[in-house]
């Protein structure tokens, strides 16, 4: 079988994620970031293809005459055109709950940086700030404890079930927002309004669909407590980022995290470029090498399933 590897610079930092294992399944063909042009040539052959964000489309589909699988080096699957595979008998297989615990140390990362001022008082005493205090104790910076405040999340797969469970071992209080509320007897399920109203950080773990589009717009951030923090390590079509750029310039929010944007790599004209009291990152909150390694295996396993004739995470 022919393998086709499409865009490899998402996965690996200077090899640091050898993809040999994969050839056991046949002959691999590694693109870093294949062209639109040699994505239909080599498509043309391909048995399977296994891509993290490249875009299939129908065009991609009717070029591959022989492409019986495609696997995600993800869990969102977005860039593929699924009811286009399904016509076209394609199997769709995803990578989910790889990421779980990247994301979540990645959100309390956030909360901590916020609330403790630790990176201003790092650049404060590497700038000779603390050389020059009279006292020993010099406060800069305004910072806080996270334990009592209320942290609502957006979403309840298992990274929004493994953050509950990290910010309650902080002490902190915890709301959640879902269309399917599955009761345990802990959580405590709210509708999005009285969960924005209520909340002292929001943090976004929803998937992107016609009804999160753009969901944390003006009317939401205006919803949002007077000083509240947000986070959005989801999908940047969530969040209306002309609003949150508004919300931060405007004093409203206090300050936000994101890992995600609309367009990504982060255009020259993005909203938020300038944005005060803003944290951004490119997209690596899913990225510690453990966890490529993880997301690599359970590829590897779903192509083993495939094979054998019983699909797993299979979405289409």
């Amino acid at each position: 079988m022919k393998l086709l590897l499409t865009d490899c610079a998402t996965l690996r930092s200077n090899g640091d994620l050898p993809l040999d294992s994969l050839k056991r399944f046949g002959d691999i063909f590694e693109y870093e970031n294949i062209t639109r042009a040699g994505l239909l040539k080599e498509a043309a052959d391909a048995d399977i293809i296994l891509c993290n964000k490249t875009v299939i489309d129908k065009e991609v589909f009717d070029a591959a005459e022989k492409l019986k699988y495609i696997g995600l080096f993800a869990t969102g699957y977005n860039n593929i055109d699924i009811e286009y595979a399904k016509q076209k008998g394609v199997t769709v297989c995803n990578a989910g709950s790889y990421s779980t615990d990247a994301v979540t140390q990645q959100v309390i990362g956030y909360i901590l940086m916020h609330y403790t001022a630790i990176p201003e008082y790092n650049e404060f005493v590497k700038n000779g700030g603390w050389k020059k205090s009279a006292v020993f104790s010099p406060l800069v910076f305004f910072s806080d404890e996270v334990a009592g405040k209320t942290l609502g999340i957006v979403g309840y797969g298992s990274i929004g079930k493994s953050v509950e469970k990290a910010a309650k071992g902080l002490g902190m209080n915890v709301l959640v927002y879902t269309r399917t509320v599955r009761e345990n007897g802990e959580t405590r399920f709210t509708d999005l309004d009285t969960l924005l109203k209520e909340s002292d950080i929001v943090t976004l773990h929803c998937p992107l669909n016609a009804q999160s589009a753009d969901m944390m717009n003006a009317e939401a951030f205006a919803r949002m407590k007077d000083g509240a923090f947000f986070i959005n390590t989801s999908r940047g079509g969530t969040v209306d980022e002309n609003a949150l750029y508004d919300a931060l310039s405007s004093g409203k929010l206090s300050g936000a995290a994101v890992d995600v944007l609309k367009k990504e790599p982060m255009s020259k004209d993005c909203p938020l470029d300038k944005a005060p009291n803003l944290i951004i990152t490119p997209h690596t909150a899913w990225a510690p090498l453990t966890t490529r390694k993880r997301l690599l295996g359970i590829v590897e396993s779903n192509i083993e399933a495939f094979l054998k004739g019983v699909p797993q995470n299979k979405i289409v």
